[in-house]
């Protein structure tokens, strides 16, 4: 394994606020990777611990409203493909934040259109698919599709070796 230099950052509470005075706070220790020689920009370091939390709720997101990791692919290609079509769609609702109406549930605030969540606009969207309408046409129907040939199997699927993390 490569050796990876770094800086460990130790974060101490200087001052609790009133309400979290019973409890003894803990340290947060940060990692930090840079060109050698160069100390951690601080704020920068923070800021980026902060935004985790953003990262973490839109992974989580994706994974159970759009469903990010349920089809089970067989190629590499078709799995990146879908992340693409999923990133694609993320886009889509950020992008319509300000076009659609905010359908909240009673026990939510009220926000305004420019700090929409995801899952908010997801609610609102289809009012303004409907709105825009498709330009294509509606489908035609056709005949029966023969399917597959009678006694005829479809084969067994290629197996592709498990990636697993290394320790």
């Amino acid at each position: 394994m490569p050796i990876v230099v770094g800086t460990l950052v130790l974060v101490q509470v200087a001052r609790l606020p009133r309400g979290e005075r019973r409890r003894e706070p803990r340290a947060l220790w940060l990692w930090w990777a840079g060109p050698e020689g160069t100390a951690p920009e601080l704020g920068l370091l923070w800021r980026a611990y902060v935004r985790r939390f953003d990262l973490e709720h839109t992974f989580r997101f994706l994974k159970q409203a759009f469903g990010w990791t349920s089809p089970r692919v067989r190629h590499p290609e078709q799995a990146d493909r879908w992340t693409w079509l999923i990133l694609a769609a993320y886009t889509q609702l950020r992008l319509a934040r300000g076009c659609v109406l905010d359908l909240r549930l009673p026990w939510e605030r009220r926000y305004e259109a420019s700090r929409l969540t995801p899952t908010r606009v997801r609610r609102g969207v289809l009012g303004v698919l409907v709105e825009a309408g498709t330009p294509a046409k509606p489908p035609k129907p056709c005949g029966r599709s023969p399917g597959r040939p009678k006694g005829r199997l479809s084969g067994r699927a290629k197996l592709y070796p498990a990636l697993k993390k290394s320790a």
